[in-house]
């Protein structure tokens, strides 16, 4: 008969649920829900036409591990012809706490802006607003955001990963 002690209880426990929770998502830079879905299903390509519009799953599309949906097959074709120049800045963090603080916060998918041909997202609730923060001093934090997402992604951290 096979006995277990309680120190090897342990150790199985969290050796399975690292494998379980890193496997979920392969890439941590990335703002994805549990099954990797980004911008919690809104439509990449619609953003850039000023609008912030939930995407269809039958009109999916995986890049760098991220599920993105789109509302029609027209705008999924035209994300995987050049996906770098449709996906958010940071990761699909806010921009607002990348700049400030460096930390990676999550979004309200229909608070962003296109600044540059390049999205920005931003998290957003009742009693608070990132994006007019954002846009109040956009230029330093932009530049402090994109100095902390190169931290964040030359951190030991992020090695081996996307």
């Amino acid at each position: 008969m096979l006995f277990i002690t309680k120190p090897q209880w342990l150790l199985v426990f969290f050796l399975s649920f690292h494998v379980f929770v890193f496997s979920q998502n392969p890439n941590t830079n990335l703002n994805l829900d549990k099954k990797n879905l980004a911008l919690s299903g809104y439509d990449l390509i619609e953003y850039y036409n000023n609008k912030a519009i939930k995407g269809n799953s039958k009109h999916e599309s995986i890049h760098e591990g991220a599920r993105y949906h789109f509302k029609s097959l027209k705008n999924k074709l035209l994300f995987e012809k050049n996906p770098l120049k449709y996906t958010p800045q940071y990761g699909g963090w806010c921009a607002y706490a990348m700049g400030y603080n460096g930390e990676k916060v999550s979004v309200n998918p229909e608070s962003f802006s296109i600044e540059n041909d390049k999205l920005y997202l931003f998290y957003k609730t009742f009693f608070n607003d990132t994006k007019s923060k954002w846009n109040k001093n956009t230029a330093e934090l932009k530049n402090n955001a994109e100095e902390n997402w190169n931290k964040l992604l030359n951190s030991p951290k992020n090695e081996n990963k996307y």
